[in-house]
Formats: structure tokens, C-alpha cells, sequence
């Protein structure tokens, strides 16, 4: 009882002695800091947002492009056979992390850092194209406005958030400075915090980065030329390298690269074995395509399976009927490297520029080198990125060797197949393309329904119906419905 009395005496007298002049420093966490930087938002935003697009193309992407395909299906579902669920997607992940985004562009403002500006726009460009590629019309001029008491955002037309995403691309652009260095840091994506002599190369790499995205984005959007100036555009940015720069190597990689140190993991280092390779196999269209070439990425991309006494790489078809079962070990698989492999964090890449001038050139823009060297410039980068080595005779084989005697339609088909590969473990890029152009042409399953058409968007998260249901159904009526057989702005 005495022991219990004097500890209460000292408790209170702790207490009141602590109330003095010095009580706010004695309280100051070291750890925490005492304001938000740019630099404390950048870090972590950049980590997050990428976990969840390179989630996406796994769980999403590589099954409806036939990447990969689950090991059983009984329910008839799946996107192998083009069955799309509303809301499958990063519509609440995405939104959130650009709240992150318009918070690190409002004191970026505030602070007159327009190089932090600059990164805000890319990302926030970045993220919306992808949005409004899955879904059509969605929030976006009041999308962050929930501080200005918005809680239920009008739902803005595609055309009219590619015009901005465009024009804040070339804000972003001028905005950056390689003269200066992130004064407050936090750039884990270029390590643009600080100078390297007189300049700073991170900076010129995410101007690059800016350009690169809206080249991919004018592309996308070119059956629309004539609403907007998308063909001036891109010719702009291919005749002035100086003022417009975009990837010229893979040093220049949008990727996130993580170091394995805490929290930066890669989002599978503990993925389960059931999950990550017992569960889910590459398809047959997947795996073909890389063994008639030999392509060294095999042995960085997938398992081999044993097959009369050989190590050999095997896919399971996609679009299967309901009554299939694939047996366990008999069709290879992701390999367990991946879950470690520090540049998974994808992006855009060098890879991916190169395809896009290659089919830029042969629609004859001035990209100053032809189709075929494009081609071979972007199969290159890719197995470089992924530290495959490619065979000196590798261009020259059969399946892979440029053919400059092709039809138009021929020689699309030679670049997007191989645009596709470089698209491996990239959101949903693959299936954007395959929307635009069609390519490439992938086998259909004796198990899809014929009623199940290739979709070409995802349908509206179900919440939105009691959350925003005006402003959805008013973008529902502008999209001419909610399904995932409607086409989005630039498809149609």
C-alpha cells in the first residue's frame, strides 16, 4: 500500500512539474517531422501507387490478355473468359493516392518548388489516363475536392480529361529545372535530391518521363485526331528533342526499383507458393510465342516443368471450359525470382517508346529512323531491363526478324506482339492497346460463351450507386451504358 502510495505521488508530481514553459519541446517527437514537405509525401506516394498498378496487371491484366490463367475456374467466371465485375481495378486505390497527389502539387505550389510540382503533374497525368482508360467518364475536375465540401464529384467526359492530362504534361515539361536539386528530397523513383556537378540528371529523367507518357497518350487517343491537334502534337515532340526529351536508354525507366529494405518490399516477397505459382499458369499463347524464338526472358519470367525426362517451358490454354482442371506442376509457372526482383515496379519504359516510334514511323512521322530499327531498338531494351541476354543472331530468327516487305497490317502485327512482352508486369497497358488496335490476335477459348465479347471497359464500381448515384447515372447516360462491351471516347 505504501509502495502504491508514493508511485501515485510521483506520478502526479511528474505531472504537474510538466506542465511548464518547456512542456511543447519536451513533447516533440524526434521522429515525426514538425511540417508536411514535398519530400515526406513523395516517398511513400510513389511506393504505394505503383504496388497497387503491378498488382493490377498480375490479378487482372495478364489473365484477360492470356498471360497467365488460373489453375481451375469452375464458375464459369474469370476474365479468361471475358467475364468483367464492376469495379475490378484501382478506382479506390488510385483515388485515394491522388489526394496524396493534389496534396503534394498544393504545397509545392505554396513553397515555389516547381521541380515537386512537376513530379505532382506526371503522377497525377499518370494515374487518370489509366482511370479513365478503364472506365470511361469519371470524376475528375472536383475528384480531389472533398476539402471544398465536394462529396460527390460530376463524372467529366474523357475528352475533356485528355485534353488536360495533355496540357499538364507540357506544364510539367516547362516546369522542370535540372539546374536545381529536390530541396526537400524524397525522390525514390530517380533519386532527383540532389545535384550531380551543375545538373541534376533525375530531373531531366522525369521531364523525359513527361513527354514519353504523353507520346503513349496521343497514340492512344489518335482515332481522334482532328477534335484534337494529336498529330501536330507528336510531331512536335519527335522534331525537337531538346525542348520535348523522352527515353533514349533504360537508365531512363519509370520504375520503381525496390531495395528490400523496410517498408520498400517488393508487394510479393511473401507471396505463398500456392498463390503465386500452384494456383496460376502461363498460357499456351504466352509461352508459344516466347519458345519459337528461344527468348532468353523465359528463364527470368517462368518455371520449367519436366516432360519425358526434359526440362521444358509449357502453357495451359486460357478460356478453358468450367469442367478443366489442370493438374499441379505440369505447365510452368511464375518464377519465384520475381518476388524479389528489385525493378518490378513498373511504369513506362524505354522498350515501350521504342514500339511506339516504330509504329509512328510507319504511319510516317518524322521519328529520323525506320519501322525496323525501332523494332530491334525496343526487343533490345526490354530484355536489358530484364537482364536476359539476347543471342547475337536473336533479330534474324524466323518468328522475329522484321519483315519491311509486310503489309501495314502485317508489320503492326510484328511490333504490337512484341510490344505486348515488353508490356509484361506494366498495369494495364497490354489491354489498352489491344483495344486501340486490335492487336495482338489472341486464340478464343472453346470455353468463352459466345455471348462474351472482348471487353472494352470496366463497369462502374457498385458503391458509386449509393454513394454519387446522380452524377453515375448521369455518366452512364453520356456513356450510352454500364457494361464492359461499351467503348470509352477514343475507342469508338
Amino acid at each position: 500500500m505504501y509502495k502504491k502510495l508514493i508511485n501515485t505521488v510521483l506520478i502526479f508530481t511528474i505531472l504537474l512539474t510538466g506542465c511548464t514553459k518547456d512542456f511543447e519541446e519536451l513533447n516533440t517527437d524526434p521522429n515525426r517531422p514538425e511540417e508536411i514537405t514535398p519530400g515526406v509525401l513523395l516517398g511513400q506516394l510513389q511506393y504505394r501507387i505503383v504496388n497497387s498498378a503491378i498488382k493490377s496487371s498480375r490479378s487482372f491484366t495478364h489473365e484477360l490478355m492470356q498471360v497467365d490463367v488460373p489453375r481451375e475456374s469452375t464458375g464459369g467466371g474469370g476474365q479468361h473468359r471475358y467475364v468483367i465485375n464492376p469495379g475490378e481495378g484501382v478506382w479506390t486505390s488510385f483515388y485515394s493516392y491522388l489526394t496524396d497527389i493534389e496534396d503534394l502539387q498544393t504545397i509545392s505550389e505554396e513553397l515555389n518548388e516547381d521541380n515537386y510540382k512537376g513530379i505532382a503533374l506526371v503522377y497525377k497525368s499518370w494515374a487518370f489516363s489509366i482511370l479513365t482508360d478503364l472506365y470511361g467518364d469519371i470524376p475528375y475536375f472536383e475528384a480531389t475536392s472533398a476539402g471544398d465540401g465536394v462529396f460527390q464529384p460530376k463524372f467529366d467526359k474523357q475528352e475533356d480529361i485528355y485534353v488536360q492530362i495533355l496540357n499538364d504534361l507540357e506544364i510539367a515539361n516547362s516546369l522542370f529545372d535540372d539546374s536545381k536539386a529536390l530541396t526537400y528530397g524524397g525522390d525514390l523513383v530517380y533519386e532527383a535530391n540532389e545535384l550531380s556537378g551543375d545538373s541534376n540528371p533525375g530531373i531531366t529523367k522525369w521531364k523525359k518521363f513527361a513527354n514519353s507518357l504523353r507520346l503513349r497518350l496521343l497514340l492512344r487517343i489518335s482515332k481522334r485526331d482532328g477534335e484534337i491537334d494529336i498529330t501536330s502534337q507528336i510531331n512536335t515532340i519527335l522534331s525537337d528533342p531538346e525542348t520535348y526529351p523522352v527515353f533514349t536508354s533504360i537508365d531512363d525507366n519509370a520504375i520503381f526499383n525496390y531495395t528490400g529494405s523496410f517498408p520498400y518490399f517488393n508487394p510479393y516477397y511473401n507471396a505463398r507458393t500456392v498463390d503465386w505459382s500452384e494456383n496460376v499458369y502461363f498460357t499456351k499463347f504466352f509461352i508459344d510465342g516466347l519458345n519459337a524464338s528461344e527468348d532468353p526472358r523465359r528463364n527470368v519470367w517462368a518455371l520449367t516443368v519436366e516432360q519425358e525426362g526434359q526440362n521444358i517451358y509449357r502453357g495451359a490454354e486460357s478460356g478453358y471450359p468450367v469442367t478443366t482442371q489442370h493438374v499441379v506442376g505440369q505447365n510452368s509457372s511464375y518464377s519465384d525470382n520475381l518476388k524479389t526482383f528489385p525493378q518490378l515496379g513498373i511504369m513506362m519504359t524505354y522498350a515501350e517508346v521504342e514500339f511506339i516510334k516504330a509504329e509512328l514511323a510507319l504511319k510516317n512521322h518524322p521519328t529520323g529512323q525506320q519501322p525496323k530499327d525501332h523494332y530491334a531498338s525496343g526487343i533490345r531494351a526490354s530484355m536489358a531491363q530484364w537482364g536476359a541476354p539476347m543471342p547475337n543472331d536473336f533479330l534474324e530468327r524466323e518468328n522475329i526478324k522484321y519483315d519491311t516487305s509486310a503489309t501495314m497490317e502485317g508489320q503492326m502485327t510484328q511490333i504490337m506482339l512484341q510490344k505486348y512482352y515488353a508490356y509484361f508486369f506494366v498495369d494495364y497497358q497490354s489491354w489498352f492497346e489491344k483495344r486501340r488496335t486490335g492487336y495482338p490476335e489472341l486464340p478464343r477459348g472453346e470455353g468463352i460463351p459466345l455471348e462474351n465479347n472482348f471487353p472494352s471497359r470496366i463497369p462502374y464500381p457498385t458503391y458509386l450507386q449509393s454513394l454519387n448515384p446522380n452524377n453515375l447515372q448521369a455518366a452512364v447516360n453520356n456513356m450510352g451504358g454500364d457494361n464492359s462491351d461499351i467503348k470509352v471516347w477514343w475507342d469508338k
